[in-house]
């Protein structure tokens, strides 16, 4: 169910805001927090589900789940929005969010899911954190051995007005929602994320995600969440991207795809990798009208 009550179906997303190599956004505790907040408060006013995310000094990533890309890239740009809004109140700094792109990506396949999903909270390390230990990210709700002790948090929903403006930076009426919040007053990721999800992706085993957690290749997943959508690649380099995707969806390599395992892998690409039509034609062999048709089809 989504927070707005609807039951509707919906698709993993992640979602990365990047592009702020030479900046700091978070200086201290007070502005991760808040961006944690926000990230949460954005999510219930755009009607998308939080999986998990990681908040590091320049950049965030999120998993959501969405009824269509267009609501997560919109969750994405209210996140970059409401951001920028925070700099700009505390710190003077307006525009500094303006050259964060955001962008988001389906996660269309079980192995996709995974390694994004194991991804997200080993951004930890890029500001030389323990996985574990990480206070910015949903990792800790994940896998819990006890039951969460709702008494002993502050629920947002009891809270007065004042008080959940305070605590949270937003005049949003939450008076529906479950989150709680800490004696630190810090929102309790298990009371926003969708732990069962993550959980159920990883077949309820934790060792399997820590696993997969400890064996990803973090430059791979780089490459593929957040560098490819942003970089055109040349066509040699785009020709090995697509080969791989073709080699784990169909067990087969690009040379050898039938019509119907291109018809089902161009649309893909397009919506995942910055490429052209022209690009597509040459790597996969096709008419660029062939493309178009098949795009339009899509």
């Amino acid at each position: 169910m989504l927070p707005d009550g609807s039951i509707r179906y919906v698709q993993p997303f992640h979602v990365s805001l990047e592009g702020m190599e030479t900046a700091v956004l978070c200086r201290d505790d007070a502005d991760y927090d808040a961006f944690v907040k926000i990230i949460c408060v954005t999510a219930r006013r755009k009607n998308v589900i939080i999986i998990i995310y990681a908040v590091v000094s320049n950049h965030s990533h999120v998993a959501v789940l969405a009824k269509n890309k267009e609501d997560a890239e919109n969750y994405g740009e209210e996140v970059k929005r409401v951001s920028s809004m925070w700099l700009a109140k505390r710190y003077g700094e307006r525009g500094k969010m303006q050259k964060v792109d955001v962008k988001a990506l389906p996660l269309d396949s079980d192995w996709y899911l995974r390694n994004a999903l194991a991804y997200i909270p080993r951004n930890a390390l890029d500001n030389g954190c323990n996985v574990n230990d990480y206070p910015w990210s949903g990792y800790r709700a994940m896998f819990r051995k006890e039951p969460l002790q709702v008494n002993h948090y502050k629920k947002v929903s009891q809270m007065r007005q004042r008080e959940r403006r305070a605590i949270l930076h937003t005049a949003d009426v939450l008076s529906d929602v479950p989150w709680l919040v800490d004696a630190d007053g810090s929102l309790v990721p298990e009371s926003f994320c969708d732990v069962a999800y993550l959980e159920q992706a990883f077949n309820h085993d934790q060792v399997y995600f820590i696993r997969t957690i400890g064996s990803l290749n973090s430059a791979e997943m780089k490459q593929k969440l957040v560098d490819a959508p942003r970089t055109m690649m040349p066509d040699s380099d785009f020709y090995s991207d697509a080969d791989a995707v073709a080699i784990r969806w169909f067990r087969t390599g690009l040379s050898s795809l039938s019509l119907e395992q291109k018809i089902r892998l161009i649309p893909y690409l397009k919506r995942t990798r910055k490429t052209t039509i022209s690009q597509l034609a040459r790597v996969f062999g096709l008419k660029r009208d062939k493309i178009e048709a098949i795009l339009l089809a899509k």
